[in-house]
């Protein structure tokens, strides 16, 4: 496999910006693509610091884009830059420019871990053409609770999701709200990726996790849900990022 470390220049931030990027020796190309997102602390580089994931992928004709966007919830922040617009927009088109990458839908997974989780579901359910599959591992999944759980719990993060959402007054009717945008997409009748979801029992945004885990059951969607011991951390995201690497409906084999 080749690990590659790649410095670009977004015109949309007008920032230089970084990506990781390993892809496979052999198999069809263009390459199927895992599209793996970092948490709120993190950068590109963390997947490969934290985890074995080049190991994880090495018998797969799998690629993984690893991008960086800092602390930004991965949508265009109301105080900020856009980062959603690069995220979702930009960067894949720039990624199929300098590797080869499909645009099929059928060849493209996203997945990430918390705020990559979230970031991982607003990207399946804002574009639902663009994935067959997303997965969330300890993601922000509640919006509403999170942001209850901010004011008991952490209130120092509430300007930090000022900057991103706005008028939180608001978050239940949110665009970016993820429980909000599900229920739109069902009303619409769009067809949704193959969704899936894990938390540790211990982590603090485990409660959120049950709550989208049973408003999407209550609604009919097939989510794939799974927990077990663990907290917020990187034993827990290395062990599970192997389980949804198996899960990933992958076609070919190199």
């Amino acid at each position: 496999m080749a690990f590659i470390q790649c410095d670009f220049e977004s015109q949309v931030l007008d920032l230089d910006c970084s990506m990781n990027v390993i892809l496979p020796d052999e198999g069809d190309t263009p390459f199927q693509v895992l599209w793996l997102l970092h948490g709120l602390s993190d950068d590109h580089t963390a997947w490969v610091r934290q985890t074995s994931i080049e190991r994880y992928v090495q018998d797969k004709a799998l690629a993984v884009v690893m991008p960086a966007v800092n602390r930004s919830f991965y949508w265009d922040m109301h105080k900020g830059l856009k980062w959603g617009t690069f995220a979702r927009e930009e960067f894949p088109q720039i990624a199929r420019r300098l590797f080869p990458l499909s645009d099929r839908r059928e060849d493209n997974f996203i997945t990430g871990l918390s705020m990559g989780g979230y970031g991982a579901f607003l990207a399946a359910l804002t574009h639902p053409d663009r994935y067959a599959a997303a997965a969330s591992l300890s993601g922000v999944l509640d919006a509403e609770g999170w942001l209850e759980y901010a004011r008991k719990e952490r209130p120092e993060v509430i300007p930090e999701m000022e900057n991103v959402y706005g008028n939180l007054d608001n978050i239940a009717t949110h665009p970016a709200n993820l429980l909000f945008l599900l229920r739109q997409r069902l009303d619409a009748g769009t067809p949704l990726p193959q969704l899936y979801a894990c938390c540790g029992t211990e982590d603090f945004l485990y409660p959120g996790n049950l709550v989208f885990r049973d408003k999407a059951k209550a609604w009919g969607v097939n989510l794939e849900y799974a927990e077990g011991p663990g907290e917020h951390n990187w034993a827990f995201w290395d062990q599970w990022i192997q389980q949804v690497i198996d899960w990933l409906p992958l076609h070919t084999t190199p």
